[in-house]
């Protein structure tokens, strides 16, 4: 029983009127650890994967289903301290050279696996996106390398209809990148900037000036890159509501298409870059809601849309103009138009999302960069070997409990009929629980439920997270202290 279009809604697109009302009091009252949901169920309820089910899957996937690829290149030449990404720390060049004859081997290997639709000799690809790490870190020539190997195993969307990005690093571009990148057919660019303040960038040992950046975005801008990205971090050493309101001025100069605006977690038991950062140079939790709140009404006063956790874009971007007609999705990747796709990782670490029939599986490889290498090798003489290391099962319920989830995360709405017709249920009974609990959130006026459906106010955009949490049946039981805050 799955939905066609799974996270479309009749009735919970955005309109410019719907904008965050940053409201300081209900943040404190409800503020608390949970998941960004970039899957139901989440990472935490993976399971070690079966001898030969990787292989099963792959090659089950329905053929006219497109694809989306991601790839993990995990390299960085410098620590940045506030990350807790997969990340290894080096300055070889032969490093990445080393790692692409490993991707390039475990492509051919799934690509193997995977059935085409009649008429086709290529499964289809929609979307690309290249993560990390810093994925920079591969040499221009690499990178045409990896380019056209891929042409080889499928087949692309022209880069006017399909989404192909790259993170990067402003600092590691040669004076080709983007020209290259351009050339290859990436369309998309995000570049991690964090904070323009000396000071702070020095604390988190990633520092670069306000005009690489900016010089950056002229040229991804007259190279005809569709949409410019910039990633942004508030709660970091030195940082005051003062400094972060200048630095969040001079990106809106530079005017990229969307900013993404990410909540510090300083998670030092866990993180051990994290470390290196004293906690008394961090701001208090008042001057974090201060940032907060400011970078919220600046963005929206200078026309951005607040998309949802974090993320803000500019009206006529694909991500604003998708959340609008209600057909706005979140995977791993984040927030997405692309949600007809499996999602088909590659390379250390990576994710999987791949949907057979009524089931939905997600995979995991080896975080371990040996691990990983190792049976990339095994493969070779044995081909049941696979890389994935873990997997969760969707059930039906939990396929219902994500629609739910991410409705409400994508476009702020749940509608009961829409939930009924695609799920053979009554909604207002099976959730009945749920529905009782949000209603402290509408006596705070953070949701507006009746017989329709439950719609997110205006307060309550900050608080999505929090909403989708009370449909989340493995919060309450494993892993509730897993996660960082919410805000």
């Amino acid at each position: 029983m799955q939905p066609d279009n799974p996270y479309a809604s009749t009735r919970g697109s955005i309109t410019s009127k719907q904008l965050p009302a940053f409201d300081e009091a209900m943040i404190n009252k409800y503020n608390r650890s949970g998941p960004r949901y970039t899957s139901y169920p989440t990472a935490l309820e993976f399971s070690p994967m079966p001898e030969d089910l990787e292989t099963k899957i792959l090659q089950n996937r329905e053929a006219r289903a497109p694809l989306s690829l991601y790839f993990h290149i995990p390299f960085c030449r410098h620590l940045c301290y506030y990350c807790a990404c997969n990340k290894i720390i080096t300055k070889k060049n032969s490093d990445s050279g080393d790692y692409l004859q490993y991707l390039i081997k475990e492509i051919k290997h799934k690509r193997r696996l995977l059935a085409v639709p009649d008429g086709s000799d290529k499964p289809l690809v929609k979307q690309l996106h290249l993560g990390g790490g810093t994925p920079t870190f591969l040499s221009d020539k690499e990178m045409v390398q990896l380019w056209e190997f891929l042409q080889t195993q499928f087949e692309f969307l022209p880069e006017d209809e399909g989404d192909y990005s790259i993170e990067i690093d402003p600092r590691e571009l040669s004076g080709e990148t983007l020209k290259v990148l351009r050339s290859l057919g990436f369309n998309r660019v995000s570049l991690g900037v964090q904070d323009l303040d000396e000071t702070v960038q020095i604390a988190v040992n990633r520092v670069h000036s306000a005009e690489l950046i900016e010089n950056v975005l002229t040229e991804a801008r007259e190279l005809g890159f569709h949409s410019i990205n910039i990633d942004l971090i508030y709660g970091l050493p030195h940082q005051t509501p003062a400094t972060l309101d200048t630095t969040v001025r001079r990106i809106i100069e530079m005017s990229p298409d969307r900013l993404s605006v990410f909540n510090y977690a300083h998670l030092p038991e866990r993180f051990k870059a994290q470390r290196q950062i004293k906690d008394e140079d961090l701001p208090d939790p008042a001057a974090k809601l201060t940032m907060l709140g400011n970078t919220i009404n600046t963005l929206t006063e200078a026309g951005y849309q607040y998309i949802g956790i974090d993320h803000f874009a500019k009206p006529d971007d694909e991500l604003a103009v998708a959340q609008r007609e209600g057909k706005l999705h979140r995977n791993f990747q984040g927030y997405t138009i692309m949600g007809d796709c499996d999602l088909l990782g590659f390379g250390v670490s990576s994710i999987s999302q791949i949907a057979n029939a009524n089931t939905r599986y997600i995979l995991q490889n080896d975080t371990d960069l040996q691990a990983y290498q190792a049976s990339i090798e095994a493969a070779q003489s044995n081909p049941a070997v696979m890389p994935a290391v873990k997997v969760i099962k969707t059930s039906i319920k939990d396929r219902l409990r994500e629609y739910v989830i991410m409705n409400l995360l994508c476009h702020d709405y749940i509608d009961f009929k829409d939930v009924n017709q695609k799920f053979g249920i009554d909604a207002i009974t099976y959730f009945i629980e749920e529905v009782q609990q949000l209603g402290e959130m509408q006596k705070d006026r953070l949701v507006n439920m009746d017989a329709a459906g439950i719609r997110v106010l205006p307060k309550g955009r900050l608080l999505g997270r929090n909403v989708a949490m009370v449909f989340d049946e493995y919060l309450e039981t494993k892993h509730k202290d897993r996660f960082s805050k919410v805000i």
